[in-house]
């Protein structure tokens, strides 16, 4: 998008070797938008040095930058110290729109990406956070839910609780409107597939599918957080995950929004056409 000067400047992709980030860079780049790929080990030309812990690497990320897919620290409990100052060089530099990767659980102020909710708004003349639902391909890779899958058993704290889970593909085309339409969006928008369904109902649609068994497993949340220490998984971030399963028992993300068919002008994509493209 254009600089202040009327200069073609680059958008710079934060996580862009990551699951929205990657797919971000390329809808960019099919609209002819100059895209800059952050990542610690960059390997082509068009990637750049960035690591979220190590400052040094922030200014030259940004120089000559317009606009900013953000994807938050991986890992960190309070991001805010390390996005804040990231944020600032960004404005000092003439950056002038951050989209900001959030998650549908998260609402402003509840951490750990709420707090960058009010940040991102704050601080940047135009901005838009992406608050997706639960993104359909946690059934495929090396997700907890794809191993799941393939071992016949998902596992989960979300009894009978439904989800309108999101193809990662539709954020990236969100992400590319918000960062290079000509009003900015100034708004949050929760993402989500054009249904809800339980994993229950996920499991029958990829069994019928792919021919192989495969059924849901409801724990309680106490019972899935021992279930999660038995993986490998720190008991802090254990109970964090066993309290999104909580919520989504309780009916937190049975919701269904038009965002991705108003803002790219087509329909989200279901769940039964990820599965039987993707499995």
């Amino acid at each position: 998008m254009p600089d202040g000067q009327g200069r073609e400047s680059d958008v710079l992709v934060i996580g862009a070797t990551g699951t929205t980030g990657s797919r971000v860079v390329d809808v960019l780049r099919s609209k002819g938008v100059p895209v800059r790929s952050a990542t610690r080990q960059p390997r082509t030309t068009d990637q750049v040095n960035f690591d979220w812990a190590d400052g040094q690497t922030h200014a030259p990320a940004l120089r000559d930058v317009s606009a900013v897919y953000l994807v938050a620290p991986v890992g960190e409990i309070d991001p805010v110290p390390l996005v804040e100052p990231f944020l600032a060089e960004a404005l000092r530099q003439g950056v002038r729109r951050v989209v900001l990767l959030s998650s549908s659980a998260m609402t402003e102020g509840v951490p750990p990406l709420g707090a960058l909710h009010t940040l991102v708004r704050q601080t940047m003349p135009e901005w838009a956070v992406l608050r997706p639902s639960w993104f359909m391909q946690n059934f495929t890779g090396a997700h907890a839910v794809a191993r799941g899958v393939q071992e016949g058993e998902i596992v989960s704290a979300t009894g009978h609780g439904r989800i309108a889970f999101v193809d990662a593909g539709d954020i990236a085309a969100v992400a590319a409107h918000a960062l290079t339409d000509e009003v900015s969006h100034d708004t949050d928008h929760v993402l989500t597939g054009p249904e809800a369904i339980s994993y229950a109902d996920a499991a029958e649609v990829i069994a019928k599918w792919t021919g192989t068994p495969v059924r849901h497993r409801s724990l309680s949340p106490a019972d899935l957080v021992a279930h999660l220490e038995n993986t490998g998984l720190p008991t802090e971030f254990a109970a964090f995950l066993a309290a999104l399963d909580e919520d989504i028992r309780s009916g937190a993300e049975d919701r269904v929004t038009d965002v991705v068919e108003r803002v790219t002008g087509r329909p989200a994509r279901a769940f039964r056409e990820f599965v039987e493209a993707e499995l």
